[in-house]
């Protein structure tokens, strides 16, 4: 619960000091949506931004593999989730747990459970670079 409770609290820190909804493309693929909620810059830091996303995934379905321009903090807030990490044993986690994604190798999620999962993810990546870059399977 901690973990959620920062995520909103970013969030809603980011409304507050003038953070504007991201207007750009939702990454999706079958059964697979994450939106951007919000986004903006991080005080003191010029090169580096911050973007709160808000996935669903269906039973069954995963993410495109995809690499970040930095690192993904997020928390299940429903369902369960594994996620793989290039070079890296699957991870499952389930509602309340989170993980850190340091930048470099290309992971997705996939939904092991047999109800919608729901995530909350936050970005902080090198600000003029796209967010997500899909990667193509090996």
């Amino acid at each position: 619960m901690k973990t959620c409770a920062l995520h909103v609290s970013l969030a809603l820190g980011l409304a507050l000091l003038g953070a504007t909804p991201v207007a750009l493309a939702q990454v999706t693929a079958p059964g697979f949506v994450s939106k951007p909620l919000v986004a903006g810059p991080i005080s003191g830091v010029a090169d580096k931004e911050v973007a709160v996303l808000q996935v669903a995934i269906e039973p069954g379905a995963s993410s495109p593999r995809h690499t970040h321009p930095g690192d993904c903090l997020g928390t299940v807030v429903e369902g369960e989730v594994e996620l793989i990490v290039e070079g890296q044993a699957p991870r499952r986690f389930t509602a309340g747990q989170a993980w850190h994604n340091p930048v470099g190798p290309a992971h997705q999620f996939r939904n092991v459970g047999t109800t919608p999962a729901r995530l909350i993810n936050t970005l902080i990546v090198e600000k003029g670079k796209p967010r997500t870059v899909i990667v193509p399977a090996q």
